[in-house]
This record gives structure tokens, C-alpha cells and sequence, in this order.
């Protein structure tokens, strides 16, 4: 018998994710990505596993989404992250008062979490604001977003998925009923036009969602939403620090290698492939990032970078969106069969979209499958490159 074929449209975090899976299911599997692996959002997070606990007073679905995928990739691709932890520090009284919910949200979410004193944050992190007025741990972790992505695409090759780089989707191939059975995609380093038929394909192209659903006259409610973080040259904390406060512009400060990078903002725009930089909200972040850590006023400025996020806008705009994620069936959605679309989450949810994506390809397939995702553990992310496509 026949494998069943899917198509997977994006080599971000989603979909290498959601190849390693139908790939463990026995589908064949076909990755098409315009750019290398992790080239559009994926590549520009900030590069931290969340605990949960920046969704947990106003989000605890994603709350929980986080602390459970937190756990599981620390499992299956321990060597991509860097255990280090982190702190939620307040520093004014409106920052203690939101704490109470903090505790709160966080026992409901099931996040372990620690209060300390300002003396024993100080003696943890001794660059945080010492005039804060108390702190919380949190599991948090950073990770290298290429070696992340790369690890998930690297054992979906070892199972036989193909990876296309470099090739664009150019349009759906519909039937006459108006089913989508294929795409039409352009290797951009030939100029070679082709086909590439499957039984179904998925749409795992984050913030450029909304243009390949518009290919098959399906929608999805996405709203891109870019943010910019900065980077600076001195690694002046070991944790993840948080202010302890809603989610906000600027709210956070973590370590990558020998730096540490401030994030993040949040704005709308129609067109994600051009995201500018605007120096106000580079300006922002040093300001904001400065009241967590106030050394930072005086380290030089790494670099300056923008990643969108693929929000789902049904419920709302800007930071009121929930972060959880969103499959769609374009049969029930636009009665367009053999498509479906995964959106919205976020990094540390990946495997969690993958594995409902794959049960939702499975179930229009009619095949009986199993996620084994949160159990098998991941290749080194450096034999991607070394295993035959």
C-alpha cells in the first residue's frame, strides 16, 4: 500500500515539527520552504522556553500549554537548551499587587514557582534593579533557534521526509471541484517550474499564512504582528528576567551566549516581508530593558532584529490575542478539501502544533494514528546537513 502524501508549506519551527511527526506516522513527507530552515519568524525569536508563567494571570490555556511542551522538549532535545531558569521581578507597588494573581495563575497553570527576597534575587542575578521588591523563579530556558528547528528537521529526514529549500510555492493546483491535490512550486536557485502532487497539504507558514490560504480562496484570521528586540553585547545576566506586570513592550531580558537580548514590542502590519526597523521602539527597549537591568545603559548595542508573529486576530488585536494556537480545516472553514492551515502559538509550543495538526491530516486521511512526538528523542541538530535528502 501506498504511503499517504503530504505536503508541508514552511521549514519553520511549525513545520519541521509537523513533518517529524507524519513522517513517524508513516506518511511520506515533502517540505517545501522558500528560504533554508528557520529563514522567517522562527530564525528571529529571542530564543526563549517559556514556563508559562507570561501567559498565566490572563491566558492559562497558553499557560499551560507552555509549562507541559517546557518539560517535554527538555526531554526529547535536552542538548538544544540552556537550563538556566528565571526570575518575574516587581518594582513598583502596581508590580506587587499584580504578583498575587501571578501566584495564583501560576498554581492553576501548574507552574513551580519560588518567592524570593530582593537580597536572594540580588545574590542569584547581582545585575538586576536592586531597588526591586521581590521575585519569583520560573523554568524557564533559552535555546538556539536554528539548532532547535535543525534537530526537528534533521530526524524527520531520517524518516524519510524531503526537504525542498530554496523553493517557492507559487500556486495551489486545484480540482475541478475546487479541492486543492498539488502545488506549483519554483526552485529558486534553477528557475525550474514544477509540480508536486499530494493527498493533502499543510499550510505552516506562520505570518504568510493568509497568502497561501488566499491561493486556494480560503482565509484564515491572521493578523501579523512583528516585534523588535536588541541585543547587546555583554552577557550580564544567567536567567531570564521578567517584570512581574502584564505583558508588555519591553518586558524581558535574557541571555544568549554572551549576550543578552531585550524584547519585544508589538504593532500590526499588512505585508510581513517588509518589516522596518523603527528606532523609537529600539529606544524603547533599552529604556524598559534598563529598569530590569540597569548595566545595560552602559553596554553597546549588538544588533537590532524583527520577528513576526502569526496571531490569531478572531478574538481581538494586539497583546489581548491569545497566544494558543488554531488547526483549520479549509473543508469546514471554505469547502476546500486537502488543506489544512496550523497557525498561531509559538515556539515553545511547536511539538503540541504539530502533534494536533498531524492527528487532524490523519483523521481526514482516515488512517488510525498514534502521536509518539512527546516520547521519541530528537537527532543532534548537526546531522541535518549530513543525511542524504
Amino acid at each position: 500500500m501506498d504511503k499517504p502524501h503530504a505536503i508541508v508549506i514552511g521549514a519553520g519551527f511549525t513545520g519541521v515539527a509537523t513533518a517529524h511527526d507524519l513522517a513517524l506516522r508513516g506518511f511520506e513527507v515533502t517540505i517545501v520552504e522558500r528560504g533554508p530552515v528557520a529563514s522567517g519568524t522562527s530564525g528571529r525569536t529571542h530564543g526563549l522556553l517559556h514556563s508559562g508563567g507570561r501567559y498565566c494571570v490572563k491566558d492559562t490555556e497558553a499557560g499551560i500549554e507552555c509549562i507541559e511542551e517546557n518539560i517535554i522538549l527538555r526531554k526529547i532535545v535536552p542538548e538544544v537548551f540552556e537550563p538556566n531558569g528565571g526570575l518575574f521581578i516587581a518594582l513598583t507597588d502596581e508590580d506587587l499587587a499584580y504578583g498575587e494573581s501571578f501566584v495564583e495563575g501560576a498554581q492553576n497553570c501548574g507552574i513551580p514557582i519560588e518567592k524570593l527576597t530582593p537580597q536572594q534575587a540580588l545574590e542569584l542575578e547581582p545585575n538586576i534593579n536592586p531597588n526591586l521588591l521581590t521575585a519569583f523563579t520560573v523554568p524557564d530556558s533559552t535555546f538556539d533557534p536554528l539548532r532547535l528547528a535543525l534537530a526537528f528537521a534533521a530526524t524527520a529526514k531520517s524518516n524519510g521526509a524531503k526537504f525542498k529549500l530554496y523553493t517557492e510555492v507559487k500556486e495551489l493546483i486545484l480540482d475541478g471541484k475546487g479541492n486543492v491535490v498539488g502545488a506549483n512550486v519554483l526552485n529558486r536557485h534553477t528557475d525550474e517550474n514544477y509540480e508536486i502532487r499530494s493527498d493533502i497539504i499543510v499550510n505552516a507558514t506562520g505570518a504568510w499564512a493568509g497568502q497561501i490560504t488566499a491561493m486556494a480562496d480560503a482565509h484564515v484570521p491572521i493578523l501579523p504582528t512583528p516585534g523588535v528586540m536588541v541585543a547587546y553585547d555583554q552577557r550580564l545576566v544567567e536567567r531570564t528576567i521578567n517584570r512581574l506586570c502584564e505583558p508588555a513592550d519591553g518586558d524581558i531580558v535574557l541571555p544568549q551566549r554572551r549576550m543578552v537580548v531585550v524584547g519585544t514590542t508589538s504593532f500590526e502590519v499588512k505585508n510581513p516581508d517588509y518589516i522596518p526597523i523603527i528606532q523609537k521602539q529600539v529606544q524603547l527597549m533599552i529604556e524598559r530593558g534598563s529598569e530590569l537591568v540597569p548595566a545595560l545603559k552602559n553596554t553597546k548595542e549588538r544588533g537590532v532584529f524583527m520577528a513576526t508573529r502569526p496571531l490569531i486576530g478572531s478574538e481581538g488585536t494586539g497583546r489581548s490575542v491569545s497566544r494558543t494556537f488554531k488547526c483549520f480545516d479549509h473543508k469546514e472553514t471554505d469547502n476546500v478539501d486537502g488543506f489544512v492551515t496550523i497557525t498561531g502559538g509559538k515556539a515553545t509550543t511547536l511539538r503540541a502544533m504539530a502533534e494536533k495538526t498531524a492527528d487532524m491530516v490523519s483523521s481526514k486521511l482516515n488512517i488510525d494514528t498514534v502521536c509518539t512526538t512527546a516520547e521519541v528523542p530528537l537527532l543532534s541538530f548537526r546531522e541535518f546537513y549530513s543525511l542524504p535528502n
